[in-house]
């Protein structure tokens, strides 16, 4: 499962350095990020959302001296002011990899509940990505200029902009909630540990927290969409499993015909990247609903996805049982007449990521032998030699559990943290780096059963599950609980 693209982290959503024994780069997926081979192609112009778009002037380098550090770019965000009164609370969307307006119009939650707390909204851009790029067009021109992205430099804008924020509409005492799903969530919950002193809670949907050094097993990610697949039919997984062998045996003219390819394959193992990635992210967005995250998808897609296979008639070939499963994924709507498998476009200003997860965001992953997946293993050693010939840097493997803390988190955080909700899904194959018990009273975690990635934080639809709707209703108690313990200390002094 090697990547088709020079990029070999942007075989990406969600990530991380993933490779085969034999060093090629194997597809990995980031916290709330996309597949760039794979699930980007050409959308429809960024929604209208009900939001002010604004810029705020920001350093280029929030951690030392240097005078070059001083530069100021513009960093995007978005406001919606329609709910608030003065000093009332602030929720605050912790930017992930990509534009912001995306993950605005996929987080409808924060939209909904902001009239019950007369809430200001606030979206924040994550530097290097959308329109918040610090170089302008040479922002990834090398490691000199991308140096500047990284996870600290992108609190320490949030934590910024919030102040100067609050100074500005002259309502420093409104409390600040952070509220992010991914990447983003992971940040939300990091900053809550960072600077408490500008937010009083954080919640973190679907944030793999504990997705680094040997915390969580690698093998957990691909083990759990696997599950998913088989919880619906085995003979579905069985099919998946079998038909990478079948793959294999292909040759790149057979394999575009197969797959439909709008031009000639120059490699089979682009196919196995754009069958893999369809199967993942299905597994990641299996919301109980009709979404649009992604891709459009009906309402448990891997249900779907299996019944597709399961309809075919006996002896038809897996791989293209598979091959009509994965076009559920990219061809929903009906209207693709062909793929466009190696060419595609980063639509949503992902292109960053590559950088994270050579520097910082190291997430080992491996494939099991009970995986639907091909096997494969991790080689630190590879990671390093492809982050030197891309970037001339190395990765650093525990910086992010240095630098935020992830072994043996219960014992830190029941003695350090406070007010911190943890919302995972177990569909979702990220909740395996997640935090799954309470920690204490303040610091908790909601878990269902048939939760997918930050499915909590979508629009509320009349079509809900009532598990959903509970998990929002405990969410929205929890939050209510923080704010009124904060009116209250500040009214006693």
């Amino acid at each position: 499962m090697a990547s088709s693209s020079s990029s070999f982290f942007f075989s990406l959503l969600f990530i991380f350095a993933v490779f085969s024994a034999v060093g090629e780069s194997k597809t990995s997926y980031f916290p709330g990020g996309i597949n760039l081979q794979a699930s980007l192609k050409k959308q429809s112009a960024k929604p209208k959302l009900p939001y002010e778009v604004q810029y705020f002037p920001q350093v280029v380098d929030h951690f030392s001296f240097i005078p070059s550090g001083y530069k100021i770019f513009y960093q995007k965000y978005l406001i919606n002011k329609d709910y608030w009164h003065k000093g009332g609370p602030i929720f605050v969307y912790t930017g992930n990899e990509g534009d912001i307006d995306w993950f605005a119009a996929n987080t409808g939650f924060m939209l909904d509940i902001a009239p019950k707390f007369h809430a200001l909204l606030l979206f924040i851009e994550h530097r290097f990505y959308g329109e918040s790029l610090p170089f302008g067009k040479q922002s990834y021109k090398s490691a000199k200029t991308l140096g500047y992205l990284n996870s600290q430099q992108a609190l320490a804008d949030y934590a910024i902009l919030i102040r100067s924020l609050k100074q500005n509409l002259s309502s420093e005492a409104s409390p600040v909630v952070v509220f992010g799903g991914s990447y983003g969530g992971m940040l939300a919950a990091w900053f809550r540990l960072k600077y408490p002193h500008v937010a009083i809670g954080a919640l973190a949907s679907s944030a793999p927290i504990l997705q680094f050094d040997n915390i969580t097993p690698w093998s957990s990610f691909y083990d759990a969409v696997s599950q998913d697949f088989k919880d619906v039919s085995l003979n579905c997984y069985e099919v998946i499993k079998g038909s990478w062998s079948e793959l294999d045996g292909l040759s790149t003219a057979e394999a575009t015909k197969i797959f439909r390819a709008c031009k000639d394959l120059k490699f089979v193992y682009s196919a196995k990247d754009w069958l893999s990635s369809a199967f993942v992210y299905t597994a990641m967005v299996n919301y109980a609903t009709e979404a649009n995250f992604m891709k459009p998808l009906p309402a448990y897609p891997v249900e779907k996805m299996c019944k597709i296979i399961d309809g075919f008639p006996a002896g038809a070939s897996k791989i293209s049982r598979a091959f009509a499963a994965a076009s559920l994924y990219y061809n929903y709507s009906g209207t693709q007449k062909c793929f466009h498998i190696e060419d595609e476009s980063d639509d949503h200003g992902l292109h960053g990521w590559d950088w994270q997860a050579c520097t910082e965001m190291v997430m080992p992953m491996v494939v099991s032998e009970e995986s639907m997946f091909p096997p494969s293993s991790y080689s630190y050693e590879d990671t390093e030699r492809s982050c030197q010939r891309m970037y001339g840097v190395k990765p650093r493997p525990h910086w992010i559990t240095t630098e935020f803390g992830g072994n043996g988190i219960e014992q830190v955080l029941k003695r350090f943290g406070s007010n911190i909700i943890f919302s995972n899904g177990m569909q979702d194959p990220w909740s395996r780096g997640g935090v799954l018990k309470n920690i204490s009273d303040s610091i908790v975690a909601l878990v269902t059963e048939k939760g997918a990635h930050h499915a909590d934080f979508r629009s509320a639809t009349k079509n809900d599950p009532d598990w959903l709707i509970h998990q929002r209703e405990k969410e929205v108690d929890i939050l209510q609980k923080w704010i009124g313990e904060y009116y209250r200390d500040i009214n006693q002094n």
